[in-house]
């Protein structure tokens, strides 16, 4: 079940917690992606195991695939998707994965069920 995650919590955390927290939620972010879409290509421990040993290159790619499933719920439910890939890989890229990171949790927010 994918829950759904404030994103102004999740940054302080990760700003409070020196990137701690932002590593688990990079694998909170992975999994519910997979589950998502049906995809279950690589596990989130994985995703950050991967990116600590290759010193962050692997968040550059993963960031890269979060878009593309992006796009792919996007266009599941009738919204017109842009490239999502190249925005997320270019702020990674920058320095900027935070703002990846908060903007891929808000596209899984709007596709989470709702809770009852």
């Amino acid at each position: 079940m994918v829950k759904e995650r404030s994103v102004a919590v999740a940054i302080i955390l990760s700003i409070i917690t020196c990137g701690i927290y932002g590593l688990y939620w990079l694998a909170c972010m992975s999994d519910d992606l997979n589950a998502l879409t049906g995809r279950n290509e690589t596990s989130g421990g994985t995703v950050v195991l991967l990116s600590i040993v290759t010193c962050g290159i692997y968040n550059w790619y993963w960031l890269y695939k979060a878009g593309e499933k992006v796009d792919m719920l996007k266009s599941r439910n009738g919204v017109q998707s842009s490239n999502s890939s190249i925005i997320y890989l270019l702020l990674g890229i920058f320095g900027l994965s935070i703002v990846s990171y908060a903007l891929i949790q808000d596209e899984i927010n709007n596709h989470a069920q709702p809770s009852i």
